[in-house]
């Protein structure tokens, strides 16, 4: 294999799976989650400093990715085209991890912002100055209301993120219909103008089940919904964004350039969420917000779950975008999620902005501590992950001796 002519140059790609608890359990249209399989890598350069990106196996509609498949595509086809490169020459690097393994975009994510990462710190700019310069201060974030049986306790849970500066809400629906009507009438009722609404289906609804919510959401001004059909029934999207009122978000239906293309030319959306994990990281996602800017779309800078290594790819490659950019749920984790996170000084949301570092890569320093205490390899990220939803199911029957995890 051929070797860059440039110094320092990559000696190690290692990739690191983690289970990451949520403070409580999750609950979107898709199901529930007691937490997050985040996978890191790490790529160490000859001069000792290293660069981190991060991706996750999700697990949901339109992904399927495990950590044991993304640590194997990453140790066995992708990491040995890195080894002895230049990490700035990224345009070779990713051309050859293409031909090394067709897709795999949420394998290559990590790889990509890693590579962002360590090229910053090797030029000592932020990665933003790599990618043209710095057009924002900080970028604006949403707040995410996960679906809850009790109405009260939704408006309770969005009158503490109003508190805390924020004014663009995203509802999960999906469940239930008529309760999700309920909430979106309460929220506006709440809130008045003062608040954007939106509501994400997370790809659970069929046509019909669609349309008849989505009509009785059209009084309530909602700025957009996210993905309410199959990931693959893009005709059906752009057949109810002819039927309703309220724009379209493409989320779970959007991976690559051409999936973009394809939603485009079919008029179903007229608003993309990108995610780094989901979209390839900074290398690729980049790629979707040009097209996207170029046919008219809206762009809401979003993630899965995630950690301050998630955010602060988004956030620098925000910063370097010169277009407008919707307050989007980039930092989804961070802010209400996660239990713990995996940097020494976590990027938090202040009155829902989060701001943009001039510090060398994306400008986080892992917490070694942290990485070593959720850290899981082979059988323990099984183990882990039944011991977690075993309790969470017998917290929910009221069965404390369910709770041991499984094995004996």
């Amino acid at each position: 294999m051929r070797k860059d002519q440039e110094s320092p140059v990559i000696i190690e790609v290692e990739p690191i799976p983690l289970f990451l608890p949520f403070r409580s359990e999750y609950h979107f249209s898709a199901g529930a989650r007691p937490g997050v399989e985040v996978l890191l890598v790490r790529i160490r350069a000859s001069d000792g400093r290293y660069g981190v990106g991060e991706t996750q196996a999700w697990r949901r509609r339109g992904a399927s990715e495990t950590l044991p498949g993304l640590t194997a595509a990453i140790t066995e086809h992708l990491a040995p085209r890195l080894i002895g490169r230049s990490p700035r020459n990224m345009l070779a690097i990713m051309h050859d991890l293409e031909e090394a393994l067709d897709g795999s975009l949420y394998a290559k994510a990590a790889i990509s912002d890693a590579l962002y990462d360590l090229s910053g710190k090797i030029c000592h700019r932020p990665v933003h100055q790599l990618m043209g310069g710095r057009c924002r201060d900080a970028l604006g974030a949403c707040a995410v209301l996960s679906i809850q049986g009790d109405l009260a306790a939704t408006i309770a849970d969005a009158e503490r993120w109003f508190a805390r500066g924020y004014r663009s809400f995203t509802i999960k629906i999906g469940q239930d219909p008529s309760q999700d009507y309920r909430v979106v009438r309460a929220l506006r009722e709440q809130f008045g103008d003062e608040v954007l609404l939106r509501v994400d289906a997370n790809a659970g609804l069929g046509f019909d089940a669609a349309l008849r919510l989505l009509k009785r959401l059209e009084p309530f001004d909602l700025d957009a919904a996210e993905q309410p059909l199959a990931p693959g029934d893009v005709e059906g999207m752009a057949d109810l964004a002819r039927r309703v009122d309220i724009p379209l978000m493409a989320d779970e239906s959007l991976c690559t350039q051409q999936d973009l293309i394809r939603i485009i030319r079919h008029r179903a959306a007229s608003v993309i969420q990108t995610k780094q994990a989901k979209n390839g990281g900074i290398f690729y996602a980049r790629r979707l917000w040009t097209i996207a800017e170029a046919a008219g779309l809206r762009i809401y800078p979003g993630n899965h779950p995630c950690t301050s290594i998630g955010t602060a790819a988004v956030v620098q490659m925000a910063a370097a975008w010169p277009g407008p950019l919707l307050d989007g749920p980039f930092a989804y984790g961070v802010a209400d999620l996660l239990q713990h996170d995996l940097v020494q000084q976590s990027l938090t949301p202040q009155n829902a902005k989060v701001a943009v570092s001039d510090d060398p890569g994306l400008g986080i320093t892992l917490d070694e501590e942290a990485v070593a205490r959720f850290r899981i390899d082979g059988r323990g990220a099984a183990r882990k992950i039944l011991s977690l939803a075993t309790a969470s199911l017998a917290a929910q029957l009221n069965a404390p001796d369910l709770a041991g995890d499984g094995f004996g």
